[in-house]
């Protein structure tokens, strides 16, 4: 039987993936130590989905190990050889915020993880192919020099600009550009395993996501701004927006939306491939947007904050160009756009505080 490994299987794109892969008659392996509780505290942890995956995912088997011990990761890898037909690679400390708090703990997940990966899979499954979810932060702050208008709920880029009707494609550069440490750590990882795929022509890609969300995100302050946004909206809790007058633009992208382009890939790999991978013009909102969004769900204001501060690094409007994978498969479609995503992750919200309320 063959097998796909994912690591980070119980956080949102990571469950994603495992179901989809599962579905397809794959088994599944996943690698997953739940460190998103310590990132971002108990309400963040991942131990709820990993007990779902568990229980509704037939012949799903979790690895509770850390992506730095190459020692246990080459085990798992070791353990299933060539039968490994796929490694979809989602674990990642995702927050910029949280990784000034401690650079080394983010440049050891988000890039020596990713070489302890890398590693496994030369070794012990060579054809398999290797999918890492990047994000758009190794662009840095770049996309904040591009010609933005102020709209009455949004930053948009100028009309007569080339990536107006699209979005921003691939050829935007990754230097001279402020990107967080964790924008580094994650084009650290990015280039690595751009550089696998080159050089040792292992069938890689990476994905640089835009945000990636879902009914299944466990939304915290620093990451997963629209479920957090939305379980805020539900509990009647304070939130607050970080600087651009709350006009920043944001595109959307459903995990299931994406674990289907992760599997397209994997029927299809080719080396050292590179997508932008959001929700593009097809689902996108600004933070004004947003929050109307979630209080036209819950039929309340929202309790929301200014403050003129902007996160460092951040950016001001960011629309995925998807064309580049869209052209490689043009099978693949959205199922979701911005309203779907926001009714289902209303409803998940409820009937969680709900259970956690019982």
């Amino acid at each position: 039987m063959a097998v796909a490994i994912v690591t980070g299987s119980a956080g949102l794109v990571g469950a994603a993936a495992v179901r989809r892969f599962a579905s397809e008659g794959l088994d599944v392996v996943g690698i997953d130590n739940d460190l998103r509780r310590h990132f971002f505290g108990e309400a963040a942890s991942t131990a709820w989905n990993r007990q779902v995956l568990e229980r509704e995912v037939p012949g799903y088997r979790h690895v509770a190990a850390d992506i730095r011990d190459a020692d246990a990761v080459g085990q798992v890898f070791a353990r299933h050889g060539r039968d490994i037909l796929a490694v979809v690679h989602a674990a990642a400390q995702p927050s910029h915020d949280w990784a000034a708090r401690d650079p080394v703990m983010d440049f050891s997940v988000n890039a020596n993880g990713t070489l302890v990966l890398l590693e496994a899979t030369r070794r012990h499954a060579p054809d398999a192919a290797f999918v890492f979810l990047s994000t758009n932060k190794v662009y840095g702050d770049t996309p904040n020099d591009l010609p933005l208008v102020e709209r009455e709920t949004r930053w948009e880029l100028d009309p007569a600009h080339r990536w107006a009707e699209h979005g921003i494609d691939e050829t935007m550069s990754i230097d001279g550009t402020m990107h967080s440490l964790f924008g580094v750590s994650k084009a650290s990882a990015d280039l690595l395993v751009q550089e696998y795929g080159r050089y040792f022509g292992i069938g890689t890609a990476c994905f640089r996501g835009g945000c990636l969300t879902g009914a299944d995100h466990s939304g915290a302050e620093l990451h997963g701004f629209l479920a957090y946004l939305m379980r805020c909206a539900v509990a009647d809790r304070p939130y607050t927006v970080f600087g651009y007058k709350a006009k920043q633009v944001r595109d959307n992208i459903h995990a299931d939306d994406l674990a289907a382009a992760l599997w397209a890939f994997v029927q299809r790999p080719r080396p050292a491939a590179v997508y932008n991978m959001g929700g593009g013009r097809h689902a996108n909102c600004s933070m004004l947007e947003a929050i109307a969004g979630c209080e036209r769900r819950t039929g309340r204001p929202m309790r929301w904050s200014y403050s003129d501060q902007a996160r460092m690094g951040d950016h001001m409007w960011w629309i995925s160009d998807t064309r580049r994978f869209q052209a490689d498969f043009p099978d693949w479609r959205y199922r979701y756009d911005l309203d779907a995503i926001l009714d289902q992750m209303h409803a998940a919200v409820e009937r969680r505080l709900r259970d956690d309320a019982a």
